[in-house]
C-alpha cells in the first residue's frame, strides 16, 4: 500500500529542548507547563547528577540551571558545559545575595541571568531572546563561509582598461582597512543594473582585514516599507504592536564587518536622515529607545541611479550623498567592454556545461558577432542567465547564432528610432517602458532589468502612467 503524501504544512517543525535544573520542586513544574504552553520540550533535573545525565542523554539546545542544587554549585556544571564541544546555550538563575556566583556565570560563558522570584512571562521572554540570538549568530555565520566561498570561487574576470581600473581602486581601498582600529571611509558603488555592484563589495571585503568578519547584504529597495526602520536599526521591546522581544538590526548584526547597502537610491527620506546620523557619530538608536550603541561596521553603498541628480532635486539628501561618496567606484556597462564580452561569454558558457555535465566546443563567428553587436540592458547579469539557458537548451557542442535567442544589435534599436524626435521626455519614458513590458510578456523583474532601473522605481512609473 502506497503511504500517504505528506503536505509542507503537514511537516512536524523540530521543538527546542530545554533542560531545567532546579531543585524547588513547585516552581520547577511551574516553569516547565508555562514552557510546555510555548511549545517547548522540558526536562526536568533536581540535581546536578541527574542533570548530567539529562545533558549526556537528550543534547538541550539550553540549560535554565539553579546556581545552589543538593549536590554541588551550579557553576561547576557550567564549567563543564562550556569546556566540551556544545552549542547548547545556558541561562542562570540566580537567588539574592547571589550576585557574585552569577557574575562568575557570565564570565564562565552563560548567555544572561535572572534574579529570583522570577516571573515566568520574563523567563519566556529571555528564553526566546536566547533562541533568536542564536539564531541570527548562526545565519551570519553561514552568510560569512557563503560570502568566504564566493571570494574564492567568484573571479572578477576582465581585460578591458576600465576593469582593470577598478580592480585597482578596489585594491587600493581594502588597503585603507588593514587596521582593525581603523573604520575605513564609506564606498559609493556605481552603474547600471547588473554590471557586478554586488561582486565589488564582497571584493572589498575578501581583500580587508574584515574578511574573516560578518558582510551583510542589504538590498533596500526589497525591505518592507512598513519595517524598515526596525529591520535597519532594530528595535526595543513594546517598541510598538507585536513587538514582544528586543531584536538587532541589520546594521548591528555587521558588527565590525562591513554592511552593503545595496539600492541606496531607494531609501526613503525620513531615514536617511538617520543613516546619515549613524555615519557621522558612528552610533545608532534603536526604535524605541534613547540609548546610543556604537557602529563598527565599515559602510558600503551602491546605487544603479543618477543619485547626485537625485541630491540635485532633493529626492535624495545632499548632505547624505557627500558622506556616502567619500570613495566611489563606477562600474562599466557591459557593452562599453569590448572583447571582454567574449571572455565573460565563454566563462559562464563553460561553467554551466562543466555544472551540469555537457560538453561545451565555443561559440561560432555568427554568434561571437551578435554577441558583441547586442547592446546587453541587463549587463554581466542578463548574459550570465542567457549563456545558462542557451547551453543547456543546446544540450552541448558549438553556440550557434539562433541559439542565443537575441535579436541583433539594429533590429533592437529599430523599435527606439520609431520615436518621433518631438516627443517630451515623459512621453518618450512612456514609450519605453510600454516597449520593454511587451518585450518581457510584462515581466516587471526583467523589464526593470532591461531599462536599467530597479523593480520599485518600474512599478512607480507603471502606476504613474496607469499602465
Amino acid at each position: 500500500m502506497q503511504a500517504p503524501l505528506i503536505t509542507s504544512a503537514e511537516v512536524p517543525v523540530l521543538e527546542k529542548r530545554i533542560l531545567l535544573v532546579e531543585d524547588e520542586t513547585v516552581f520547577a513544574k511551574a516553569v516547565k507547563k508555562h514552557l510546555e504552553r510555548a511549545r517547548y520540550k522540558v526536562d526536568l533535573a533536581g540535581d546536578l547528577a541527574t542533570a548530567r545525565a539529562e545533558y549526556k542523554s537528550n543534547a538541550p539546545d539550553l540549560i535554565l540551571l539553579d546556581m545552589r542544587l543538593p549536590d554541588g554549585s551550579g557553576l561547576d556544571f557550567l564549567a563543564e558545559i562550556k569546556t566540551s564541544i556544545s552549542n547548547t546555550s545556558v541561562l542562570v538563575m540566580s537567588a539574592y545575595g547571589e550576585l557574585e556566583d552569577a557574575v562568575s556565570a557570565m564570565k564562565l560563558g552563560a548567555s544572561d541571568y535572572l534574579k529570583k522570584p522570577i516571573d515566568l512571562k520574563e523567563l519566556l521572554i529571555n528564553v526566546e531572546q536566547v533562541f533568536d540570538k542564536n539564531e541570527l549568530t548562526q545565519k551570519l555565520t553561514n552568510s560569512a563561509k557563503r560570502e568566504q566561498n564566493a571570494a574564492e570561487t567568484v573571479d572578477f574576470l576582465g581585460k578591458c582598461q576600465q576593469i582593470k581600473s577598478v580592480r585597482e581602486q578596489v585594491e587600493r581601498i581594502s588597503q585603507l582597512s588593514q587596521s582593525a582600529e581603523v573604520i575605513p571611509p564609506t564606498v559609493l558603488i556605481l552603474g547600471e543594473t547588473g554590471t557586478g555592484k554586488d561582486v565589488i563589495a564582497r571584493l572589498l571585503h575578501a581583500y580587508s582585514s574584515r574578511n574573516q568578519k560578518p558582510f551583510v547584504h542589504v538590498d533596500c529597495a526589497s525591505l518592507p516599507k512598513d519595517l524598515i526602520e526596525s529591520e535597519l536599526f532594530g528595535h526595543e521591546k513594546g517598541a510598538f504592536t507585536n513587538a514582544h522581544v528586543a531584536r538587532t538590526g541589520l546594521i548591528e548584526a555587521a558588527e565590525d564587518g562591513v554592511l552593503f547597502l545595496d539600492e541606496i537610491g531607494e531609501l526613503p527620506l525620513d531615514l536617511q536622515s538617520k543613516l546619515l546620523a549613524v555615519l557621522e557619530r558612528r552610533t545608532l538608536r534603536r526604535v524605541g529607545t534613547t540609548q546610543e550603541r556604537p557602529v563598527a561596521a565599515w559602510i558600503v553603498a551602491a546605487t544603479n541611479r543618477d543619485i547626485e541628480s537625485l541630491a540635485d532635486s532633493g529626492e535624495f539628501r545632499s548632505d547624505l550623498y557627500y558622506r556616502l561618496n567619500v570613495m566611489s567606484l563606477s562600474m562599466p556597462a557591459l557593452r562599453e567592454r569590448g572583447k571582454d564580452i567574449l571572455l565573460l561569454a565563454d566563462h559562464f558558457a563553460t561553467h554551466t556545461a562543466r555544472r551540469y555535465g555537457l560538453q561545451f566546443d565555443g561559440f561560432s563567428d555568427e554568434a561571437e558577432d551578435m554577441l558583441l553587436e547586442y547592446p546587453w540592458p541587463g549587463n554581466v547579469r542578463e548574459m550570465k542567465h542567457l549563456l545558462e539557458r542557451a547551453v543547456l537548451l543546446k544540450g552541448g557542442g558549438v553556440l550557434e547564432e539562433n541559439s542565443l535567442g537575441l535579436n541583433k544589435k539594429s533590429e533592437t534599436k529599430s523599435d527606439e528610432t520609431d520615436m518621433n524626435d518631438d516627443l517630451t521626455l515623459g512621453e518618450a519614458e512612456l514609450h519605453l517602458i510600454k516597449q520593454a513590458l511587451e518585450r518581457t510578456n510584462r515581466n516587471v523583474s526583467k523589464a526593470a532589468r532591461e531599462l536599467g532601473i530597479t523593480r520599485m522605481a518600474l512599478r512607480y512609473r507603471i502606476k504613474k502612467y496607469d499602465l
